[in-house]
């Protein structure tokens, strides 16, 4: 794959993106937010955590996106006695008596954590030390993960009962935190009607994984000027209460602010909308475009928050 210049890289990454939105669009009705911060994130290096109800098809939208990638494709149903050797594998005997490692669903391109809140925490840091590292360590041998590696772990927001919270530590590690809403009725009736035929969807694949990794290294490449920087930055710091960047709402209603991982997303996520959307840098409505889903899983709120009924989102609506 050969481009004479990053510009003509990048216009090529538009049409691509384009054709990839029209394929999921083939299968997944609406959720074109959703598919667009999936899309952002694998092309950013970054992992994403779903939360919605049961039902709005976040199981088939990783399986589309992941069929029209050209990408090995895992889905890891978390449940309480689910162990980390289910995750990333085990050492059996083999026929010869000698010990032989056999790869766990871990080893793929996309892997579909289920429900990553009904496993208990030895579980969890399991998938997220894979996520980390890339790799996975078997009784004293490194195990690195094929690239491209994307994790899209869900959560059910409504039944909490003999559910494990991700830590807010933990929950640092996944670039986006997206919500799933309902959907709109003319949406519903279009799934309907396309769900209760006997037509299933011929999927093309788009792009290949060495196409993707061309991508994601384009994306890095894209310049940035100081005052998009400055903005990132300056829209973090302003989360952590008590420090000098804080203002007095941020006090009053926050118990804890992101970290330098948010300000390091909020630019990789801002170089990648601003070239799906055809521009060669990022600006300050790009930042802000990625901004909600990469900073509500990394501020906490108080009590105070919590009892005047103020939401996550209406803090860092009152942010931008």
């Amino acid at each position: 794959m050969q481009y004479n210049s990053d510009v003509e890289a990048v216009d090529a990454f538009v049409e691509k993106y384009k054709h990839l939105r029209t394929e999921i669009a083939k299968v997944i009705v609406g959720q074109d937010e959703v598919v667009k911060n999936i899309l952002i994130s694998i092309f950013s290096r970054g992992h994403c955590l779903l939360v919605g109800v049961p039902g709005l098809a976040k199981t088939l939208m990783v399986n589309t996106v992941s069929r029209v990638l050209g990408l090995t494709y895992s889905r890891i149903q978390f449940t309480p006695d689910l162990m980390p050797s289910d995750i990333i594998g085990t050492e059996i005997l083999d026929e010869n008596r000698k010990f032989k490692f056999i790869k766990g669903p871990i080893f793929a391109n996309i892997i579909l954590a289920d429900e990553i809140n009904r496993t208990p925490p030895k579980t969890q840091s399991a998938l997220l030390e894979a996520m980390q590292e890339k790799a996975v360590t078997v009784a004293g041998t490194n195990y690195k993960i094929g690239n491209p590696f994307f994790v899209l772990a869900t959560q059910n927001p409504i039944e909490q009962e003999g559910t494990y919270p991700l830590p807010e530590a933990q929950l640092d590690r996944f670039m986006f935190n997206v919500w799933l809403d309902y959907p709109s009725f003319e949406e519903e009736i279009n799934i309907v009607k396309s769900t209760t035929v006997d037509i299933e969807s011929e999927l093309n694949v788009i792009l290949s994984s060495e196409e993707i990794l061309y991508f994601q290294h384009l994306i890095r490449k894209i310049p940035v000027t100081d005052n998009v920087y400055n903005y990132a930055v300056k829209l973090v710091s302003q989360t952590r209460p008590n420090t000098a960047g804080a203002i007095p709402f941020i006090n009053n209603y926050l118990s804890w602010g992101a970290g330098p991982r948010a300000s390091q997303y909020l630019i990789i996520g801002a170089k990648c909308h601003a070239a799906v959307n055809g521009k060669y840098a990022p600006d300050i409505e790009d930042v802000n475009a990625v901004a909600n889903a990469i900073l509500r899983h990394r501020i906490v709120k108080n009590y105070k928050a919590e009892a005047e009924g103020i939401s996550v989102d209406d803090i860092i609506k009152k942010l931008i």
